[in-house]
């Protein structure tokens, strides 16, 4: 499988965490729907495994996503280099079974 848009549209990666910064970018709006629910708190367990890893929430999103058996390879855009760095660092990342139980439980 090739998960398309395998960032949620930027949400994955922090960019946007409360109304205000969906008008960083053109997408914000679509993006409304990952506030409600349980978007805030698959951020959250992000960040705390970003934290532990020292990696950004971008590359822990794909690492989490590369770790499911099902996925050959999600599909996924840069715009600058720092993103592409992030992008890049992903598939090095070793996530272990905490780090997948914790973001898994946060995502139901």
């Amino acid at each position: 499988m090739f998960p398309y848009a395998a960032l949620a549209q930027g949400f994955l990666s922090g960019k946007y965490r409360s109304e205000a910064d969906l008008g960083k970018s053109v997408r914000g709006g679509g993006l409304k729907k990952y506030l409600e629910g349980n978007g805030l708190s698959v951020l959250d367990a992000i960040d705390q495994v970003s934290k532990k890893h020292d990696a950004t929430p971008t590359t822990v999103s794909l690492a989490w996503l590369l770790a499911q058996p099902h996925v050959d390879a999600p599909i996924v855009s840069a715009t600058s280099k720092e993103q592409l760095n992030s992008l890049l660092a992903a598939p090095q990342l070793v996530l272990d079974q905490h780090d997948l139980s914790l973001l898994d439980s946060a995502s139901k």
